[in-house]
């Protein structure tokens, strides 16, 4: 079996495709499950105030079309889910920073993090340390503190709408 699944990923990494480990499948669903439309609508809008922001750094927003940028100049695919992981994460919880635990959307962003922390502890068995150069100075701006020079406000809904756009490109095909 093991020799079975090493050679399916010698052929996938000569042919430039990158294999994503079954447990990264298996939360991005479970993370698909919890980013529902009906979810992030009650949790991300009604239960916050009318046109409520939350203050993100400008790297922390992750639409689709960066995905495109990033692809097009040949960023391996690896290396934008490592991205997509560390950017929501941190999104979740900028979200998070403004509740107070009394607040009815608590709970939810709590168990999205939890989902974040175990794609994370994936992340750590199976990703290579050296990702794309670009990426690596993204993933630092963003989780560096000295950046809130570089910050726009964002409706927490949109953070993880984009959440999901993003998720959906990268983990579409592999999973």
């Amino acid at each position: 079996m093991q020799q079975g699944y090493a050679a399916v990923l010698c052929v996938l990494s000569v042919l430039g495709l990158e294999a994503t480990a079954p447990g990264e499948c298996e939360l991005t669903r479970l993370l698909q499950d919890k980013l529902q439309y009906e979810m992030r609508l009650q949790y991300m809008k009604h239960y916050f105030p009318i046109d409520y922001t939350v203050q993100v750094q400008y790297e922390e927003v992750l639409r689709p079309s960066n995905i495109t940028r990033l692809r097009n100049a040949t960023v391996s695919e690896a290396a934008l889910r490592y991205l997509w992981f560390h950017v929501s994460s941190q999104a979740v919880l900028r979200i998070r920073e403004v509740l107070p635990q009394k607040h009815p959307s608590w709970k939810y962003t709590q168990e999205l993090c939890q989902l974040f922390d175990a794609l994370g502890e994936e992340y750590s068995k199976y990703r290579q340390t050296d990702v794309d150069e670009v990426v690596a100075d993204l993933v630092e701006l963003v989780h560096s503190a000295g950046a809130e020079s570089r910050s726009k406000a964002v409706r927490p809904k949109a953070l993880l709408d984009n959440c999901l756009k993003v998720m959906r490109m990268l983990y579409g095909v592999p999973c």
